[in-house]
């Protein structure tokens, strides 16, 4: 079952990344719209839908690791639609003391992580804009969940690379670096080129100019390792998404798009 009617204040006609993303994960809350482009994707690169998947593992993966380094406070900045094994699910089934603040500024992702965590006292949810971080980490609401004179790990998977302009993109990030205390740690997943060729990079690219985001920039390896700066890389450092500590590295099935399009992830953490 899919959306039929859109909740006040959404936009139905107009394709959203959250809505496509929850496409991708098998989910239920997207418009015609919104699977129209993702089908227009599916077009360019046949496996978008296995590095989707692939790429929520990772989310998983890396929010377990950050348990059992001892961090139990977690910013997710562009949260994306609820799904399954959400930040809070994952870090609360393993440390039943983690606080989650959920952060996004699509309209249909608040209104549908609220009614969620209406009743869970270790999440909550706050409006804003990974544009804007001073505004999220001086929000009242983070504020009062939040202390940020202990580690944080501030959680932007598959949101970077709709800052189409470099430079930005790691000013947003620096600045929340700058207001997180040492042993807090950055996690990114990210959109790459890989061996993608110009044409397919271009038509995602004009998918994504037509929905909510505006853009989408491709990064090289590199340009994405920048966004680290300050941060100390943990093993096995910046790789593809399925390859960042794989449950069963024996079983692993590379999830490389036929496009060559690719998804790097990785985990830093603040020493000082």
């Amino acid at each position: 079952m899919t959306l039929e009617k859109a909740p006040p204040g959404v936009d139905p006609l107009t394709p959203s990344v959250a809505r496509m993303y929850d496409y991708f994960l098998g989910g239920k809350d997207h418009f015609a719209v919104d699977r129209e482009a993702a089908e227009a994707i599916n077009a360019i690169s046949p496996d978008a839908r296995d590095l989707a998947r692939a790429n929520r593992r990772f989310l998983g993966r890396a929010v377990r690791h950050l348990v059992d380094q001892g961090v139990r406070q977690f910013l997710d900045v562009g949260a994306g639609l609820p799904t399954r094994d959400n930040v809070h699910e994952v870090a609360l089934r393993h440390a039943p003391d983690c606080r989650v603040v959920y952060v996004d500024n699509d309209p249909m992702v608040l209104v549908h992580a609220r009614a969620i965590l209406a009743d869970n006292p270790h999440t909550i949810v706050a409006e804003g804009d990974l544009r804007e971080p001073d505004w999220i980490v001086g929000h009242p609401g983070v504020r009062a969940h939040l202390d940020f004179s202990r580690p944080v790990a501030v959680l932007m998977v598959a949101v970077l690379h709709f800052v189409t302009d470099d430079e930005e993109a790691r000013r947003h990030v620096a600045g929340f670096r700058d207001a997180l205390a040492p042993g807090s740690h950055l996690v990114i997943s990210h959109m790459s080129p890989g061996t993608a060729g110009g044409d397919d990079l271009a038509a995602g690219r004009e998918i994504y100019a037509r929905s909510t985001a505006g853009g989408l920039a491709f990064r090289t390896h590199d340009e994405v390792l920048s966004l680290f700066d300050g941060f100390t890389l943990v093993e096995p450092g910046l790789v593809e998404v399925a390859d960042w500590r794989p449950d069963d590295p024996a079983a692993r099935t590379p999830a490389t798009p036929s496009s060559g399009a690719i998804g790097l992830a990785g985990v830093g953490r603040l020493d000082s």
